[in-house]
Order: C-alpha cells, then sequence, then structure tokens
C-alpha cells in the first residue's frame, strides 16, 4: 500500500496502512489541513475519472473536481455516520451527484439530429456497431463516440446508465448514491437504453 507522508504535529496519530483514509478523514474533521491534502492526492484521480465520464471539457472536469472535495471537506462529520464503507465509496458518492447537479444545469441538447457526431464518425460508429472492436484504437474510438452519444440523454437518463453499465454499479447501489427507489433506476435505464437503440437504428 501506498506510504502516508507524516503529518506535521500529529506524528503520534499517524495512520497505518489499515483503515488511512478514515483516520485521514478524522484527523481532517479536527483542523488538521494536511491530513484532508492527503486525502485530496489520494482520490483526486478517481473523481476526476468520475468527472470525466459526463463532461468532456477539462475546465468542466477539474470545476466538478473541487466542487466534489469541498462539499466532502464540510460534510466529514456525515462520513462518521456514513454507511460507506470506505472513505473512497463516500467520496465518490458525492462525485456522482456533484456531476449531476452539473448535468442539470446544463441545457438539455434536442432530441433529434447528433450534431456533435461528423460525417466521418457517423460512418466510423455505423461500422463499429457491425463489427467487434477488439484492437485498442478501435477500443478508444468506441469509447469517444460512445460519450458523444450519452449526451444526448437527459442527465439523469445518463447518469444511471453511466453507473449501471460503465461503471458496474448495481441497482441498488445506485438507488443509495441517489435516493431513488430502485424501480425508478430500473425505469430510466429502460428508457435510456431505449432512447439509445432508437438513434442507432438510424447507423445498422
Amino acid at each position: 500500500m501506498e506510504e502516508t507522508a507524516d503529518i506535521p504535529g500529529q506524528a503520534s496519530a499517524q495512520p497505518g496502512p489499515e483503515g488511512s483514509d478514515a483516520e485521514l478523514a478524522a484527523l481532517a474533521r479536527d483542523g488538521d489541513e494536511a491530513a484532508f491534502e492527503e486525502l485530496f492526492r489520494r482520490h483526486r484521480r478517481r473523481v476526476a475519472l468520475i468527472a470525466a465520464r459526463f463532461f468532456r471539457r477539462r475546465e468542466q472536469v477539474e470545476e466538478v473536481v473541487q466542487e466534489s472535495f469541498t462539499k466532502a471537506f464540510f460534510a466529514l462529520g456525515e462520513f462518521a455516520n456514513s454507511r460507506d464503507a470506505s472513505f473512497a465509496a463516500w467520496l465518490a458518492r458525492i462525485a456522482f451527484n456533484t456531476s449531476y447537479d452539473e448535468l442539470r444545469r446544463q441545457k438539455r441538447r434536442p432530441e433529434g439530429a447528433l450534431e456533435e457526431l461528423t460525417e466521418e464518425e457517423a460512418a466510423t460508429l455505423a461500422e463499429r456497431l457491425r463489427s467487434d472492436a477488439r484492437d485498442a484504437e478501435g477500443q478508444a474510438v468506441s469509447r469517444d463516440l460512445a460519450s458523444k452519444l450519452l449526451a444526448r440523454l437527459s442527465a439523469e437518463d445518463r447518469l444511471v446508465l453511466v453507473m449501471l453499465d460503465v461503471e458496474g454499479l448495481s441497482v441498488a447501489e445506485i438507488a443509495g448514491v441517489l435516493g431513488w427507489g430502485a424501480s425508478k433506476v430500473k425505469v430510466r435505464a429502460h428508457r435510456a437504453r431505449a432512447h439509445l437503440r432508437k438513434v442507432l437504428e438510424r447507423f445498422l
């Protein structure tokens, strides 16, 4: 496991290899800024990856990262009483909700033509859908096109589909993150997939 840097003035409370995130969270909750900086260093990449599932521009991703950690800092007391098994899981829930809030603030694109897809990309998409892209380059192209297709969905539908099919979360986990019932998650997922199938039929 990654070695933890010393925390000035807290040598006796330096977290060990087990439960170190929780210990750092406790120190940060008590006002230790260095402890929270270490949590930021450890988990920034994961939060950025979550944000990048929904936003293409670097400044948008960075905004979600900053807002997520700001929310986490002011809610450290809630983490101590949360049911999350780890700080990483708790922080991921905050990052998903922050991404959702940002998606809702954005104006939804029209459901008609795929303006973001160029003619070449549309042709590539059609080809990818007919074949099994196993090579690394093909997979990268497919991920990029999939991101553009997902951008056609509403904030809620896109969030559910990414969490379910990309992040691999269960219906129960998604319901817990978003505060929804399991039935609502299932309905949203079904609707999102139906919408994507309708769009993709144009390329098959």
